[in-house]
């Protein structure tokens, strides 16, 4: 009986201590209102500075815009835009790229750097979409990621300006800077990243976000030298000053 009482007591108090967490996790949670507010303005400067954003690699298709996006990794798009007319004449359908002999292609894709790894995943990838996908290009994240060498960075690109479909943010070179630099993330990983962002950019600014951040990165916040007394985000901005000398 006495055992009895003892549990009823330790159950109490651990039932207790479950409140007692639950409420601190609760008012652990950041309020992320006054960020929101300022990404907005954010936002609303960046579109009237950049009102066509889009995409800079050439495609006409998704599945031309995938190889291209694929391409582009740890490479510039102007460089990629030079070599894909040629390519896509070369191999106009998914079933020529599924077929295409490694070494041929190494060498179609060798200015994009890191050919060996790309020609690899672009042949695997061809071939998933001939032997699961019918030769189309899926509309989903959840598929995509399925592909060989489309990880969500590449994706998101697919998705927002291939299908007009906003299932998350692109989180590239450009925007882990112009995020770090306007505080809007703390961290490095870009899912980390990404998460964070999509808790503050309003869901129907997802599509242009990552393209307003690679234009102005492009233009002005550029990772050398960015031109802080130009920058329409100045006064939003925690890191202005920090590159240049304010007299």
């Amino acid at each position: 009986m006495k055992k009895i009482e003892e549990n009823k007591i330790k159950n109490k108090r651990t039932g207790a201590s479950r409140k007692r967490i639950k409420v601190e996790v609760q008012k652990s949670e950041p309020d992320n209102s006054q960020e929101r507010e300022r990404v907005k303005k954010i936002i609303e400067l960046l579109r009237k500075e950049y009102p066509e954003t889009r995409t800079a690699l050439h495609y006409r298709s998704p599945f031309e815009l995938l190889i291209a996006t694929i391409l582009a990794a740890q490479c510039t798009d102007e460089r990629v835009n030079k070599i894909t007319p040629a390519l896509f004449q070369k191999y106009p359908t998914v079933k020529d790229f599924a077929e295409a002999q490694p070494k041929e292609l190494e060498n179609d894709i060798r200015s994009t750097g890191f050919f060996r790894h790309k020609a690899r995943n672009i042949i695997a990838l061809a071939q998933k979409l001939l032997k699961e996908y019918g030769g189309q290009v899926p509309d989903s994240m959840d598929e995509l990621v399925k592909l060989p060498g489309v990880a969500r960075k590449t994706a998101n690109i697919v998705l927002s300006s291939a299908f007009k479909k906003a299932e998350g943010i692109a989180v590239d070179t450009h925007v882990r800077r112009l995020v770090e630099r306007l505080g809007l993330s703390k961290h490095t990983q870009p899912e980390k990243i990404e998460n964070d962002l999509m808790a503050i950019v309003p869901k129907s600014d997802w599509l242009d976000f990552n393209y307003l951040l690679v234009d102005h990165g492009r233009k002005i916040c550029q990772a050398r030298k960015p031109r802080c007394l130009e920058c329409v985000l100045k006064d939003l901005c925690p890191s202005f000053g920090k590159f240049i000398k304010i007299t």
